[in-house]
C-alpha cells in the first residue's frame, strides 16, 4: 500500500511517500481503508524524535483518520465491513486502574496511533476495534478526519478538566491551530464568552467570524495582561486554555481571576517556565494538565458535534504526495484550522 513514512528522524526531507506492507488484522483489530487523514503537531515531534520513544523504521506517521472498515478481527463486535468510521488515536491497555476508572488517557501504557503503532497516512491502517466510532452523518470524510485528536483534546481541557459552565469567560492563546480552534467552537457551543490571541490580524479576523467575542493581537499592544483585564472589567478570565506553553505561562497567572483555572495541553514554545507561587496560592488558582481524552470524552464530544451539526475548521485539503509541503506549513504556523490529507 502507499504510505507517508520516515526511515530516520530529522527534518521534513526525511518524510517519503512509497510502498509499505499492508497491515494485518489482529484478533481485536479492524483494518480500515483510509479516505482522509489530518496533520497534528505530534507528527512533527515524532518525525524529529521524542525522548523515550523508539520506533520501528520505516514508520508511518499520522494519528487522525476517517475511512471505511475493510476487515474485522475474530474478537471484535458491533462493527461491520463497509461501516464509515473515524479513528480515536488514543491507545490504552483497558485493564490498569486508570482504564478501569474510565480514564484511558491516564493509562500507564497510553500511546497514540502514529507513534505507538503505524499511523493513518496510509491507504490502510489497523487499530483496536474499540478505537473506531461511527462517522457523523453530516461530515464528509475530509471533515471527519479533522475531528478526533484536536476536538477530544479541547473537550477534555474545557469540559472535563476545567469544568466550563455557561456564561464563563475563556482565554485561548494562539488561535489558528487545531486545538485552539476546537476550543473556540466548543466553548461557544457551551455558552462561554471567548477571548482569543494571535500575532496575525488575518487569523484574528477569521476567528471573529466563527464566534470569538474578543480578539487581541499581542504583538500590536504593550500590555497584554492589562488588555485582557480591561476586556473582563478588571475581573480576569475564568479559564485559560493554553496549548502554547513557556511563552504564555506567566501571562496566564496575570489574566486569570481569583479562583480561576489554567489548563495546559502543549508546549510548542518550550518545556520550562517559571511560576509565581504567590499568585498560585493567594489567588487560589487551579492549574491542570490535560492529554487527549478518555473514551467518554470522545463519546460526549461526538454527541455534541452531531447535535449541533458542528463542522471542524479546516485550513486546506492536500494529497498524500504533498505531505512535505503541508507539514512545512504547519511547522511554520501558517495554517488556520486543520490540514487534511486526502489518502484514497
Amino acid at each position: 500500500m502507499k504510505a507517508a513514512m520516515i526511515h530516520k528522524h530529522g527534518g521534513v526531507d526525511c518524510v517519503t511517500v512509497g510502498e509499505f506492507p499492508d497491515p494485518k488484522v489482529g484478533e481485536g483489530d479492524v483494518v480500515l481503508e483510509v479516505r482522509s487523514a489530518a496533520l497534528n503537531h505530534l507528527d512533527i515531534w515524532i518525525r524529529k524524535g521524542r525522548p523515550g520513544v523508539q520506533l520501528d523504521m520505516p514508520h508511518v506517521l499520522g494519528s487522525d483518520g476517517a475511512g471505511v472498515i475493510a476487515e474485522v478481527g475474530p474478537k471484535t463486535h458491533g462493527i461491520n465491513i463497509g461501516d464509515e468510521v473515524i479513528v480515536n488515536p488514543g491507545l490504552s491497555c483497558g485493564c490498569c486502574e486508570s482504564c478501569r476508572r474510565g480514564q484511558q488517557s491516564e493509562c500507564l501504557t497510553f500511546g497514540i496511533v502514529g507513534m505507538s503503532r503505524p499511523g493513518t497516512f496510509a491507504e490502510k491502517v489497523a487499530v483496536p476495534f474499540q478505537n473506531v466510532y461511527p462517522k457523523p452523518d453530516h461530515l464528509s470524510f475530509d471533515e471527519a478526519a479533522a475531528l478526533p485528536l484536536a476536538y477530544q483534546t479541547a473537550w477534555r481541557m474545557l469540559m472535563t478538566r476545567a469544568g466550563l459552565r455557561a456564561g464563563e469567560t475563556v482565554l485561548i492563546h494562539g488561535i489558528g491551530g487545531g486545538v485552539a480552534l476546537a476550543g473556540l467552537q466548543l466553548a461557544k457551543l457551551a455558552g462561554a464568552e471567548v477571548i482569543v490571541t494571535s500575532s496575525s490580524d488575518e487569523k484574528l479576523s477569521r476567528a471573529k467570524a466563527i464566534g470569538a467575542d474578543h480578539v487581541v493581537n499581542y504583538q500590536a499592544i504593550d500590555d497584554l495582561i492589562g488588555t485582557i483585564k480591561d476586556i473582563t472589567k478588571g475581573c480576569g478570565v475564568d479559564i485559560v486554555m493554553d496549548s502554547v506553553g513557556a511563552a504564555t505561562w506567566s501571562t496566564n497567572f496575570g489574566v486569570v481571576r481569583r479562583g480561576g483555572r489554567i489548563v495546559l495541553c502543549g508546549v510548542t514554545t518550550g518545556l520550562q517556565a517559571e511560576t509565581d507561587l504567590r499568585a498560585l496560592y493567594w489567588n487560589q488558582l487551579t492549574v491542570m494538565g490535560s492529554t487527549m481524552g478518555s473514551n467518554e470524552d470522545v463519546r460526549q464530544m461526538l454527541r455534541a458535534v452531531e447535535a449541533a451539526k458542528l463542522k471542524p475548521v479546516m485550513d486546506s485539503v492536500k494529497s498524500l504526495e504533498e505531505i512535505r509541503e503541508t507539514m512545512s506549513r504547519m511547522e511554520a504556523g501558517e495554517q488556520f484550522g486543520k490540514i487534511v490529507v486526502k489518502v484514497t
